[in-house]
């Protein structure tokens, strides 16, 4: 291993140890980007530190001046104003509606209303924190078990990264540079299996343990007669959304401007009847946006900074040639790329993840895979590079959300133990590691039948 390698793996340790630190992940990439071209610069005299310097002249902005980044802070701003619009609360009361009379229903109802806002909202974080709002007074109503309520719902925010669209699926896609659009749709029938695995984690608590799930009272005509109204427009903006990015209707910034205007337009209607978007609603998301979509582009920003240093220092490189002449088997370099993902999300934001570790993993996989060709047991499964190339990447996705649950740092866990403070951290964690196990068992099963990732792009690929 020469100096150039040893001072790549020592900017890694630097990185990953002020991320552990809870600097800013913009900042840590920045500071440990610089830092470490300075280094090399210093250590081997031909990697001139001053051509590095200038590439900042036009770095930030050929970083965000990305017709394909255009989504983001379009599916950003749809969020917060569906949030600020109390779609949340109409979704959630709604599929309550349909389902909260079985026992179980309103756990039940949390998760469907997670998926849901999910789809718009693209954010775990947010959409544990959002519903968490919504949901958890109403299981605490019914007198849920409290480590089942706060388990619910730190699970069920895990849906927002997976379900598109998705800001974190957006910039895989870029970083692979493969198709949003068949990442969009390769995550439907895994993310669908995440949703019916929760469900089922909550049934078979309810039938086990009757007293932690109560059945709701029936609610009367009227009550129930409102939140399915309420809930229709909702379905029909949503699922509108999903359906036409899903067949190819329009490419992803359509879709997110459509739906901006619908929801800003269905807000602003509600706002006749004294609900709805108000202008201090309005003007709360876009300021909400402005921060949010800042800070993604910083720490998009940040990587292209730290890949700069790696690439110079040869880590990836290095990496991908040590992996292409190695005899480890695809399936087991696989798997130990799976946990150290699962891993690092206890700490790291989903993004940032992405963003540090996918542009090791990525080469390292196709190298270990013949380059563009892959190995015998993948081809039976019909898989090309392509192909690949988006299994790697749902699976990637999953991991990451599943290391938002995963004790003893879980993200999603501590959001919602912020929300319930009268629930000791520790049952929330107990509260959770049900559906932390179905996770495990969807992972294992995707991973076993890579068509379930890659039926649909297929399909309607063509």
């Amino acid at each position: 291993m020469g100096e150039r390698e040893i001072i790549g793996i020592a900017g890694i340790v630097v990185l990953f140890t002020l991320l552990m630190l809870r600097i800013p992940v913009g900042v840590s990439m920045v500071v440990v980007g610089i830092g470490g071209n300075y280094a090399l610069s210093l250590a081997v005299p031909f990697l001139r530190f001053e051509p590095y310097l200038r590439q900042f002249k036009t770095l930030l902005w050929n970083t965000v001046a990305n017709y394909d980044l255009s989504v983001v802070p379009l599916f950003v701003l749809m969020g917060y104003l569906a949030s600020h619009a109390n779609l949340s609360r109409d979704l959630f009361q709604g599929v309550n509606a349909l389902v909260g009379r079985f026992r179980g229903g309103v756990a039940i109802a949390a998760i469907g209303a997670c998926a849901g806002f999910g789809a718009v909202c693209g954010s775990s974080l947010a959409t544990a924190s959002t519903m968490g709002r919504v949901a958890l007074p109403e299981l605490k109503r019914m007198n849920y078990d409290p480590r089942l309520a706060t388990g619910t719902l730190a699970a069920g925010g895990t849906l927002g990264i997976l379900i598109p669209p998705s800001v974190a699926l957006v910039i895989y896609a870029i970083i692979v540079e493969g198709s949003i659009i068949q990442m969009f749709q390769a995550a439907v029938i895994p993310g669908l299996i995440a949703v019916f695995s929760f469900i089922t984690v909550i049934a078979l608590i309810a039938r086990l343990k009757p007293g932690a799930a109560p059945a709701s009272p029936p609610m009367d005509a009227t009550t129930r007669r409102l939140a399915l109204l309420r809930l229709a427009p909702v379905v029909v903006i949503f699922g509108g959304i999903i359906l036409g990015l899903g067949i190819g209707l329009f490419t992803p910034t359509p879709a997110a401007a459509i739906g901006v205007f619908v929801i800003l337009a269905y807000g602003l209607l509600l706002r006749l009847h004294g609900e709805g978007l108000s202008g201090e609603g309005i003007r709360r998301s876009g300021l909400e946006t402005a921060v949010t979509a800042g800070m993604i582009y910083f720490i998009l920003f940040g990587a292209e900074v730290v890949k700069g240093f790696f690439t110079r220092a040869g880590l990836p490189a290095a990496l991908a040639d040590w992996a292409g002449a190695s005899s480890f088997d695809p399936w087991l370099v696989l798997v130990i790329m799976l946990a150290i993902l699962i891993v690092l999300g206890c700490f790291m934001e989903s993004l940032a993840m992405i963003l540090v570790v996918v542009p090791f993993f990525w080469p390292v996989l196709v190298h270990i895979n013949g380059g563009e060709e892959v190995t015998a047991a993948m081809a039976a499964y019909g898989m090309d590079s392509a192909d690949l190339k988006i299994w790697f990447g749902i699976l990637a996705l999953i991991v990451v959300e599943l290391g938002l649950i995963t004790p003893p740092v879980g993200l999603n866990v501590f959001i919602i133990s912020s929300l319930a403070q009268d629930v000791a951290m520790r049952d929330v964690f107990r509260g959770v590691m049900p559906f932390f196990c179905s996770e495990i068992v969807r992972v294992a099963v995707i991973v076993a039948v890579p068509g379930l990732s890659l039926y649909l792009p297929h399909l309607l690929g063509g």
